[in-house]
């Protein structure tokens, strides 16, 4: 993997730079839409590919790993073909999965046992098996096995696993390097910093995840439900420690403003379900503030659902359609309003990245999260 940081902004740590794997080429900063169990959820490869167009998508290890099964991802050549996406892909470790599973797994040092949440059958995750997994899945970059501690967490809890992830990872890099990948392209291994909300955790795990002069690193254990002022101020102090020559993933996060405000400490990539799972209860995210699409308001309005935004649907149906589709309980809705808010996330980050590049990125976010805060 090769990553060039091109611009630094001089009011911000916001960055614009290029991350390359044998996928192509990733601009960042840069949202990845989550394509949980192989498909991001309501939209065809093709909108993806020509109307949303990232550069790279996110898929998750856990779900991926129960079904279909790494039988047949192997059978299939990995991930990239069985889906049909030729660009880059990203997976997690499972961690955040195993913690979401919090009544039905118990964690030792050796890894988690736990239950399957289709059809309760047991199973065991360790930092060697993560690796195999996400080999097999065959993703380009790639997550080192670990544990999202929940919020609020006591502070020996917290230690305890972050002390845990740091072992983990030492785990994940010695079986990461004595085993190559299966399909002929290079992966890369991020570690993971945690800590919680706790600034001396998160100053001891960013300098552990540095220590190890990975080619990239995440930062997990956010947005699990602390205030958006403990988040910023965890990232804060992680980014400052991070190497800068490294591309910086905040996992999880979060909503347009959580985005912008983000890229502005420092970070790089982003991933998150909002986007899509919103937009299927009838939210969409504009530039200009949030729809609920579902309201009486919207009923008579014929006008386009987004005319600044960049995809086709924007344009081609009007709010007041579109809320007839929600009304009339229509999949096509929920197709319609998750390709919009996608394509929105997607216009913001890569407008962000014109901004830092214009020198002007500051003025522009101040402007953006005020406009973004309301309710239409």
């Amino acid at each position: 993997m090769k990553f060039d940081l091109i611009q630094k902004d001089k009011a911000t740590k916001a960055r614009a730079a290029t991350l390359e794997t044998d996928h192509g080429v990733i601009q960042t900063p840069i949202f990845m839409p989550v394509g949980t169990v192989a498909s991001v959820k309501a939209v065809h490869q093709r909108e993806l590919k020509e109307d949303i167009n990232p550069d790279i998508i996110l898929g998750n290890t856990y779900h991926l790993y129960l079904r279909p099964g790494l039988d047949v991802l192997e059978k299939a050549g990995g991930l990239h073909q069985f889906m049909g996406w030729d660009r880059n892909i990203l997976t997690d470790s499972g961690g955040y999965q195993v913690y979401s599973l919090s009544d039905n797994r118990k964690i030792k040092e050796e890894g988690v046992t736990f239950k399957s949440h289709i059809d309760g059958s047991k199973h065991f995750f360790s930092p060697e098996s993560a690796m195999d997994i996400q080999r097999t899945i065959g993703a380009d970059i790639i997550m080192a096995f670990d544990e999202c501690t929940p919020y609020p967490c006591d502070y020996d809890y917290a230690k305890k696993s972050m002390h845990m992830t740091h072992r983990w990872l030492d785990r994940c890099i010695s079986h990461f390097n004595s085993t190559p990948p299966k399909y002929g392209y290079e992966q890369t291994l991020f570690p993971i910093v945690q800590g919680s909300t706790y600034k001396d955790l998160r100053k001891q795990s960013a300098e552990y995840i540095a220590s190890v002069e990975a080619e990239g690193n995440a930062i997990g254990g956010l947005s699990v439900g602390e205030p958006a002022e403990e988040m910023y101020e965890m990232s804060e102090i992680v980014c400052d420690i991070l190497p800068e020559d490294k591309p910086r993933y905040l996992m999880g996060v979060g909503t347009p403003i959580n985005i912008l405000e983000n890229i502005a400490l420092g970070v790089d990539m982003f991933d998150c379900v909002m986007p899509t799972r919103n937009a299927r209860n009838g939210m969409l995210f504009t530039a200009h503030g949030t729809i609920n699409i579902k309201n009486k308001k919207w009923e008579a309005d014929f006008s386009p659902i987004d005319e600044m935004g960049i995809t086709f649907v924007d344009t081609e149906y009007s709010k007041s359609y579109l809320r007839h589709l929600f009304a009339a309980n229509e999949f096509l809705g929920k197709q319609i309003a998750t390709i919009h808010n996608l394509g929105f996330y997607l216009w913001l980050v890569r407008t962000a990245r014109e901004r830092i590049l214009a020198g002007d990125f500051l003025e522009w976010k101040i402007k953006m999260v005020q406009q973004m805060d309301k309710r239409l």
